[in-house]
């Protein structure tokens, strides 16, 4: 598949040919190693591309160099490319619109928007207006709705469910593609709500979570792992920086991937 086009509509078969395991780039180089890994697309972390570009995740990122880099990893990558674009780069829907036909035309498959604003949600109506203008600004990209209820506590505990199947409804109206859950592993929640969203379920996945193919026998169709990847690998750099200023040795370093096989992997 090396069409733009091809690479759109195998993204889109992805999500029905069994749980799609995401592990989450933040740049080239390892968006390149996750291809390399044998991941059947590449998708982008929010906050690791930010941070990869001197800003904080939360729609602080310049959408310009936002753009610049999916079509980087979109070009250097033989596999689909799904972008995450926070809340979409957009004061309004016509903004929301903008960023996602940027998106397409710099050769993404997917983006993923939330409805997180402020400490809390959006309003149901705008988020279904920005959500509508991204599908008509980019009628062939797979739009991931992401809903923050549990993410981020909205409401009290036994309210989550309804509340968050009833914005699954709404945006999907809207034109939403899949919808994105974070904030849930627990089984029994998953298959709930992937037993009644009318779509294709992604959950966020971490240390603790049941396993890929736990997740995809209670119905999630696709498993991502957001900021956990950046996060390891900066953690690395920290254990190594610190040890080499404080004790003056290396041996955090020991297990990094060798310059061969990272050169290589720009070659092509």
């Amino acid at each position: 598949m090396t069409s733009a086009t091809d690479r759109t509509k195998l993204f889109h078969a992805l999500h029905r040919s069994g749980p799609l395991a995401l592990p989450n780039a933040w740049d080239v180089a390892s968006a390149l190693i996750v291809e390399a890994a044998g991941a059947k697309a590449v998708a982008t972390t929010s906050a690791g591309v930010a941070w990869s570009l001197g800003a904080p995740d939360g729609d602080a990122l310049d959408r310009d160099l936002a753009i610049e880099l999916v079509a980087r990893i979109a070009k250097a990558v033989r596999v689909p490319v799904t972008a995450d674009i926070e809340s979409g780069f957009g004061r309004d829907a016509k903004e929301v619109g903008e960023t996602a036909r940027a998106v397409a035309e710099a050769g993404a498959s997917g983006v993923n928007i939330e409805d997180a604003y402020g400490a809390g949600l959006r309003d149901v109506r705008e988020q279904q207006e920005r959500l509508k203008a991204a599908r008509e600004a980019a009628p062939d990209l797979y739009i991931n709705a992401r809903i923050d209820v549990y993410l981020r506590g909205i409401g009290e505990p036994q309210d989550r469910l309804q509340h968050t199947l009833d914005r699954a409804k709404a945006y999907l109206e809207a034109g939403a593609s899949g919808i994105f859950v974070p904030g849930v592993t627990d089984l029994d929640t998953v298959e709930e709500l992937a037993g009644k969203i009318d779509a294709p379920l992604n959950v966020l996945a971490g240390p603790g979570a049941p396993a890929v193919h736990e997740l995809g026998t209670a119905g999630a169709a696709r498993i991502s792992v957001g900021t956990a990847l950046a996060s390891a690998a900066y953690a690395t750099a920290k254990r190594a920086a610190e040890e080499l200023l404080s004790k003056g040795t290396y041996d955090s370093t020991e297990e990094g991937l060798g310059y061969g096989e990272l050169n290589a992997l720009f070659k092509d």
